[in-house]
């Protein structure tokens, strides 16, 4: 995957057409987010450069329960493209 503003904007979309709430603040959490389950909110760390927000969001979709009928067919298939990398690194 291509370290690219464009790759981010096609990342981002998917948790917001999720119903996700996706902010980036200052925080004092490790990872490079937070996830407020209740309000559906993802806090991701603001002084993340590009890389850092594209790596952050391909470790934390596949935690979220994302409801693949509320997405647009390109998000989908990036959507499919996160979870079938993931399933076949971890086999």
């Amino acid at each position: 995957m291509k370290y690219t503003q464009t790759t981010l904007d096609k990342l981002q979309a998917i948790p917001e057409q999720a119903g996700y709430v996706l902010r980036y603040e200052r925080g004092t959490f490790q990872s490079g987010y937070c996830i407020l389950e209740e309000r559906k909110v993802v806090v991701l760390n603001k002084f993340l450069q590009t890389e850092g927000r594209i790596n952050t969001l391909l470790e934390l979709i596949p935690q979220l329960d994302i409801n693949t009928e509320l997405l647009t067919e390109e998000s989908k298939k990036t959507y499919i493209d996160i979870i079938s990398k993931l399933e076949a690194k971890e086999s």
